[in-house]
């Protein structure tokens, strides 16, 4: 499934019966994987525009007021680099999500921050850190993810470019 330049997987990771190809790809792609009900792992490679992450640009997600992803568990947002590895960073963030210390806008919602330098000192807490240059994907962690996840009718919002 596609949607707001999100790419999710609802069906076949974590249960594979006999077919044993399938199965080699998703443990070459990262072993362990969940079943939907468990977890489900949007994947962004491109902006709201279709044009690929670069950590040369700055972005924001926009959550509107209780519109944060469903789940029973938590979520997390995480970044990995051109290598698919966690991207070296000033504040030693990797990841951000519904268990930090996030700072909502005034109504309610939620602005999450991707770049590579501050947002400013009052954003930080918002800010997950880019590459310093090259390409990026995102994979927003949904664990334990409600209905609405798991039968395709929620998407997380676009990443859109603020530059």
């Amino acid at each position: 499934m596609l949607a707001n330049g999100w790419r999710t997987n609802l069906t076949a990771i974590g249960t594979y019966g006999a077919d044993y190809l399938h199965r080699a790809g998703v443990a070459f792609g990262g072993l362990g994987a969940n079943v939907p009900d468990d977890a489900v792992y949007p994947t962004a490679f491109a902006d709201s525009e279709g044009r690929p992450l670069d950590g040369a640009k700055r972005y924001v997600m926009h959550f509107a007021k209780e519109q944060l992803p469903p789940v029973r568990a938590f979520w997390s947002l995480t970044m990995y680099d051109e290598r698919q590895l966690f991207t070296e960073n000033p504040l030693d963030r990797y990841a951000i999500g519904d268990r930090d210390k996030l700072v909502f806008n005034p109504d309610g919602s939620l602005d999450l921050y991707i770049q590579r330098e501050s947002p400013r000192k009052d954003k930080e807490a918002n800010w997950l850190p880019a590459p310093k240059n090259g390409a990026f994907t995102m994979n927003l962690r949904l664990y334990w993810p409600k209905t609405e996840v798991i039968e395709g009718n929620w998407s997380p919002p676009p990443v859109k470019r603020a530059d």
